[in-house]
């Protein structure tokens, strides 16, 4: 058994959450030494330093999962850094995720104020000897000069303030049976972006632009008179008269603050993280830019894939989906990173998760987080609206279609991404229970089994949150029929569960039951000569895309003619996920391309018009004249509806991974060649190696070049010629 299981939970006896509490431990080296390790967790974030020196590159460790059922450790090897004689160890802890939200949550039998430490220090000698130190009393305690955090509001650096006397620490009687090693990738401080430009307000407000919406903090380097408050404040836009602007913010404060020690220091954050592009100096009246950096921290996650193209406006909406994809994707993939929320939305996860395995190899963020999907898992099968679930938001949670749906189509994606059988065996109680839990509430309407299904299992939930049919609506659930959602992510479902458990050699003929039964409701209760009833853009995509239309003919023409008719999309976060998709099937890949370069409101590059540099939560975030949508829920950095590079990556550049080949071990190459767009190229590292793909229109015609790794089968269609293509480079020329 591991030693952390050996040691004991301790406290401070005076503990104060606003303020960190420091554990401090010295102990004696007597001997050469092979090997020493720590291990190391925390209720709230740690900060481990040995003899003043920082161990590990760890952010907001331990991390943010369902603490009471899966709570990780992490492991540090800090030989090199030990000292012979005395050595100190000391570990900061701030509240972190653990008490961020509802004061109620979190362990239960946890007080909401007390922030603790369990960790265990392993020193194993050349001779043998192997020393254990296991937190107890001997440890000490006292308060940090981070005398505020707040996961949301910030933190509050007291520079000035002398170090408080140590204190013997308390044992906490706090269980060890949720400890488990850390899983994913670990949140690091990834690249520096350095300030771009000092404004000064209409209001007279000193504000540094970083020219880039990120997720992460400032490093600031200050010399000012002891006692000095200086505040930075975070945000994301200016208004339109060129003023700070942070109402969007809600309740979240995002300050640091930094009272001077009277010397020149360079400080960041330790216990929280920052949404912003802006930051507000406060109380400096001259200061350098150069004394101000933006830390990018987001998951370590390796990037995968890589998109050019000759129209620039893409090429900053690709920019765009990227950053938001950093922004969001901090241990677990959240929904914004700046205002009082940024939660873990199943729906917003399960509408981006193609695109992000493209992106970055997102295997390992994914399987961790999906394992606190299934520790969320109510017993009926259920899931909660945001995993890990604070309870902050709904009491309950779970039966919002395309939302909680995310427990079987992400384990599907990340199967079809990376081919990893044992992955999706691993998380198929999680996909199995939610169907069966769709199934019961159809069951629980009066449907008998073997009969037709009779009604859609809910007519709840989000609906295809914030659409634009109506270009007055502020937000809301759009117009699509929300019976109609459920019963297309239901028979989705179904369809993945059965080649799921075709795999894994388990019997699914239930579930062919259930699925000819769901298409069989669908088609009678929502299609009408093959039309659906609701003439609307994300009803006919879901019948399409879903392969839940009886005349693919006429629900093609619905759409293409719903979408010429409209001269712009109307779809929210449902329908614009597989739009485009859905066009391509219509035979129509010319009017999806003519929805994407769009760039009047609304459209995916009409926020590029107002200077993003991140996908926005609206499409109407910033009206035409200016002025802002509801502050109450409007979100510069959301990633979902960057969920259309999928289409860009697999239709414009033609990469399509074969789902009977998962991992890209087969490939074909489709592309979408149009004279708007003269140049494409992108590529993805795989693990058979990179795959691309480029073309350019030259003078003598079109010109293909396509890269095929070893051990990957590859067939090319272009234009009206199919041929299988060969280990290399293979160039076509039409």
């Amino acid at each position: 058994m591991n030693s952390i299981f050996k040691a004991n939970w301790i406290k401070s006896k005076v503990n104060n959450i606003d303020a960190a509490t420091e554990f401090v431990r010295s102990f004696k080296i007597n001997g050469e030494v092979e090997c020493a390790t720590l291990f190391i967790t925390a209720h709230g974030a740690f900060v481990p330093f040995l003899n003043g020196e920082r161990l590990g590159d760890d952010i907001l460790a331990p991390g943010w999962t369902v603490y009471d059922k899966r709570h990780q450790y992490l492991e540090y090897d800090f030989t090199d850094m030990l000292e012979e004689g005395e050595n100190e160890l000391c570990v900061g802890v701030g509240r972190g995720w653990f008490f961020h939200a509802n004061k109620e949550w979190g362990a239960k039998d946890l007080k909401p104020d007390e922030s603790a430490l369990i960790a265990a220090i392993e020193i194993e000698y050349e001779n043998g000897k192997v020393e254990t130190i296991v937190t107890d009393e001997s440890w000490q305690t006292r308060k940090s000069r981070v005398i505020y955090n707040h996961i949301w509001n910030g933190e509050t650096l007291d520079l000035s303030a002398r170090k408080s006397p140590l204190k013997p620490a308390v044992i906490a009687n706090y269980p060890k049976k949720q400890l488990i090693p850390a899983e994913g990738e670990p949140i690091h401080e990834i690249e520096e972006i350095p300030a771009a430009k000092l404004i000064i307000t209409p209001k007279g407000e000193k504000v540094i632009d970083f020219a880039q919406e990120l997720t992460g903090y400032v490093e600031v380097t200050l010399d000012a008179p002891k006692g000095t408050k200086i505040t930075l404040q975070h945000f994301e836009m200016l208004d339109k008269d060129g003023n700070v602007y942070i109402e969007n913010l809600r309740s979240a404060k995002e300050q640091f603050t930094i009272i001077s020690g009277g010397e020149a220091a360079t400080v960041k954050p330790q216990f929280t993280f920052y949404g912003f592009r802006y930051v507000q100096v406060i109380g400096l009246d001259d200061f350098d830019l150069d004394d101000f950096t933006a830390i990018v921290v987001h998951s370590d996650m390796t990037r995968t894939g890589h998109f050019h193209c000759s129209n620039e406006m893409l090429n900053q909406f690709y920019h765009n989906v990227i950053w938001g994809q950093k922004g969001n994707f901090l241990d677990i993939p959240t929904d914004c990173p700046q205002r009082d929320e940024r939660l873990g939305w199943t729906g917003d996860a399960e509408m981006f998760s193609r695109t992000a395995a493209i992106n970055f190899d997102v295997s390992s963020f994914f399987d961790k987080w999906l394992g606190d999907v299934r520790a969320d898992q109510h017993d009926d099968g259920s899931i909660p609206f945001t995993v890990p679930n604070p309870e902050l938001i709904f009491a309950r949670g779970g039966g919002s279609p395309a939302w909680d749906d995310a427990a079987v189509i992400v384990p599907w994606e990340m199967y079809v991404a990376y081919g990893d059988l044992m992955q999706l065996e691993k998380h198929f109680p999680l996909m199995k229970g939610y169907v069966d839990f769709m199934l019961d509430k159809c069951r629980e309407k009066g449907i008998e089994e073997g009969k037709t299904l009779a009604h859609p299992w809910t007519t709840e939930g989000f609906g295809d949150w914030l659409s634009l049919e109506d270009l007055s609506r502020e937000h809301g659930t759009g117009e699509t029929d929300r019976g109609l959602i459920a019963t297309a992510y239901l028979a989705n479902d179904l369809k993945i569960l059965i080649k799921a458990s075709r795999l894994l050699d388990l019997d699914c003929d239930f579930y062919e039951f259930a699925l000819r039964d769901t298409l069989a409701f669908f088609r009678s209760e929502y299609l009408e000569n093959g039309k659906t009833k609701q003439d609307l853009q994300t009803a006919q995509v879901l019948a399409l895309v879903f392969e839940l239309t009886d005349n693919r003919d006429a629900t093609c023409a619905q759409l293409v003619e719903n979408v010429e008719r409209e001269g712009r999309l109307t779809t929210g976060f449902i329908g614009s996920t597989y739009l485009l998709d859905a066009l391509t099937m219509a035979g129509r890949d010319d009017l999806a391309l003519t929805l994407l370069l769009k760039d009047t409101y609304p459209s995916w590059l009409y926020s590029i018009t107002k200077g993003a540099t991140t996908v926005w939560e609206r499409w109407n975030g910033i009206f035409p004249d200016g002025h802002f949508a509801t502050k109450y829920m409007n979100s510069f950095n959301h990633y979902a509806y960057g969920s259309v590079f999928a289409w860009m990556f697999r239709r414009l550049a033609g990469i399509c991974p074969m789902e009977n080949a998962p991992g890209y071990e087969k490939v074909r190459f489709v592309p979408y060649f149009d004279e708007r767009i003269p140049e494409v190229s992108a590529s993805i590292e795989t693990m058979f190696g990179e795959i691309s793909s480029s073309y350019e229109k030259t003078e003598d015609g079109w010109r293909f070049v396509f890269v095929v790794p070893e051990g990957v089968d590859a067939i090319a269609e272009v234009g009206d010629r199919a041929m299988f293509l060969h280990e290399g480079v293979n160039v076509i020329i039409i």
